[in-house]
């Protein structure tokens, strides 16, 4: 199975920044839809951004769009997503997702659509 690690995580200011890493072992991401997903306390757990490894397509949350970027590291088959202007609200456990790409179409957005997911790291923006 794929494995996936997160990293990055901490406690920031508001306004402040965070780069998040998704390493894969045992395989690469080659042909791969993945996903960022957080979960603040007594939420459920809901879409940040998206990327399809292989066609480059990139979706967003609109709570995000324009404060998060979602990229990638092909040799290194590595997931990031760069979070700037972070904001009290955006505290929650973020994990990295990945399943198998739907040729053709946009990486999905629903929780449901990944298979495979990293135990998540922390992040915590403070007033």
């Amino acid at each position: 199975q794929l494995q996936l690690v997160e990293s990055g995580g901490g406690l920031v200011q508001a306004g402040a920044s965070l780069r998040l890493s998704c390493a894969a072992s045992g395989r690469t991401f080659g042909g791969w839809d993945l996903g960022w997903f957080r979960q603040a306390p007594g939420k459920d757990r809901e879409f940040v951004a998206a990327l399809g490894w292989s066609s480059g397509r990139t979706r967003y949350a609109e709570s995000v769009e324009g404060r998060f970027t979602i990229s990638k590291d092909v040799a290194k088959s590595a997931l990031y997503l760069q979070m700037n202007s972070l904001k009290p609200e955006d505290t929650a456990v973020y994990y990295c997702a990945a399943d198998v790409s739907s040729v053709g179409k946009a990486p999905p957005l629903a929780r449901t659509a990944y298979g495979y997911w990293g135990q998540g790291t922390q992040v915590t923006v403070s007033s």
